[in-house]
């Protein structure tokens, strides 16, 4: 059994009978999980290890995990600085900048991948030009190359808990103002512009490795009437031709507003995947999943399976008991302790309106 091309939520913090017939469905391959999910350590682990027990084909399992305001786990989890942490170090001392980010990629996978957890939707790749305020303290910089750097130490972070990372949100959602959770955001820049600014981190993180991007929920007039998402010429022409990009494309959520110039959620589903996207988020909308699974006919080609099949996160992680006696792991908290945290951070509830829609 391969994976299909669909990411699900889950209601709670344990399967239902609905939970279970969906995921068991041909067309879904993978799981994106919210703060509702999430009640205790030993809870998510066992309601991952279900996950994955569904399928011979293990579901893939992910979550926005970022750190700062878009962190689903929180109590038992080390609270993770925004990214914006990280730039404002870098302005100053750009090589201890590049070591907190890596040492918060690890601790932020190995957490993860300790409790079942596949990847996490992260780094966020955008600049900040400080227009946005869906962005904001989320990027790391206004500089493309601090971007880069500073995302790669994420990504080798993660990469040295054996998790994957997926940059986002491809080719850049920085510049405009507009929320696609709410909004279709319109970025009346030129590909020249762009390209010179925006793009840079991108091409530099897939040069480097990066093994998953999401697409944006916004539409660039100068170079297609679509958004990003739903966009072959962004997809395979520019990421998938011109970038030689060969890691794994997600949709953003299809539930989004930003997402709504594609039709119904049906009509989304099927513009996503065949505009070159491998894997398609319909999220919070339990009716409309099923309205997908009841009616989505798609032609899945391997190479998007192939794809997929690399999201997983490296077999028999350590526990978060072992993590706590491992030394990497107690000198990566002693590095971060505080980090970005000494302000309203540290009561600061996930924003409702962040990615996916609901916490």
């Amino acid at each position: 059994m391969t994976l299909g091309p669909l990411m699900l939520d889950v209601a709670g913090t344990e399967l239902t009978a609905d939970d279970r017939r969906r995921l068991s469905h041909p067309l879904v391959g993978g799981v994106i999980l919210f703060s509702r999910n999430y009640r205790d350590s030993t809870q998510l682990a066992a309601l991952t290890a279900e996950i994955h027990a569904l399928k011979s084909a293990p579901l893939l399992i992910g979550v926005d995990h970022e750190g700062g305001r878009v962190q689903r786990f929180r109590e038992g989890f080390t609270r993770l600085p925004p990214m914006r942490s990280f730039g404002e170090i870098w302005n100053t001392h750009p090589q201890r900048a590049r070591a907190l980010a890596r040492e918060t990629g690890y601790v932020l996978a190995s957490e993860l991948r300790a409790h079942g957890v596949d990847f996490s939707f992260a780094p966020v790749l955008d600049l900040d030009y400080g227009a946005s305020s869906v962005i904001g303290d989320r990027a790391f910089h206004g500089n493309p190359h601090a971007v880069f750097e500073l995302g790669q130490a994420v990504m080798l972070g993660m990469k040295d808990a054996g998790m994957a990372a997926c940059g986002k949100h491809f080719p850049g959602h920085g510049f405009v103002t507009a929320d696609s959770h709410v909004a279709i955001p319109v970025d009346e820049r030129s590909l020249a512009a762009i390209a010179v600014a925006d793009l840079v981190p991108f091409r530099l993180m897939i040069e480097a490795g990066l093994a998953a991007i999401m697409p944006a929920h916004v539409v660039y007039p100068q170079v297609d009437e679509r958004p990003a998402g739903f966009s072959r010429i962004w997809l395979q022409q520019l990421l998938r031709r011109q970038l030689g990009f060969d890691g794994t494309i997600f949709s953003d959520d299809l539930c989004m507003a930003g997402a709504a110039v594609a039709g119904g959620v049906v009509e989304r589903v099927a513009a996503a995947l065949d505009a070159g996207c491998d894997m398609a988020l319909v999220c919070n909308r339990p009716d409309l999943a099923d309205e997908v699974l009841a009616r989505l006919q798609v032609d899945w080609p391997a190479p998007a399976r192939a794809r997929l099949a690399r999201m997983h996160g490296q077999p028999h992680p350590p526990t978060m008991t072992a993590l706590r006696e491992s030394a990497r792991y107690v000198d990566a908290l002693h590095h971060i302790a505080g980090l970005g945290l000494d302000s309203a951070d540290l009561n600061l509830q996930i924003d409702p309106t962040d990615y996916c829609g609901r916490a």
